[in-house]
């Protein structure tokens, strides 16, 4: 999948897995790290669900439209979907299939 990134502060951390350790610590920098890396050898979203380890899923609430992957508990990688406009299916959810492109929103614990 073609990842993009929120803003640039984002992009920075995610530019080495030295950023991220800085930024998130040694072992949540390696983790993220390695979700980029998964996230740009997915073919499209729905490949990320056949990787159980990543708890794909998507948000509800005040954070619909938003998907979130594990990174290491209680963190979460959060992802919006970078289509315009966002591919659904006939029964209005979301296309997992279809999505290509996402964009990293930000790196949080929402619980």
């Amino acid at each position: 999948m073609l990842v993009h990134f929120r803003n640039t502060k984002i992009e920075k951390e995610f530019s080495s897995e030295k950023e991220l350790a800085r930024a998130y610590g040694a072992e949540q920098g390696r983790i993220l790290m390695r979700r980029v890396t998964e996230l740009r050898a997915a073919r499209c979203l729905a490949h990320l669900r056949l990787l159980p380890q990543l708890r794909a899923h998507e948000l509800t609430g005040d954070r619909q439209g938003q998907i979130s992957i594990t990174v290491r508990h209680p963190h979460r990688l959060i992802l919006l979907v970078a289509h315009e406009p966002e591919p659904h299916k006939a029964d209005g959810g979301l296309d997992w299939e279809a999505v290509t492109e996402i964009t990293i929103f930000e790196v949080v614990d929402y619980h």
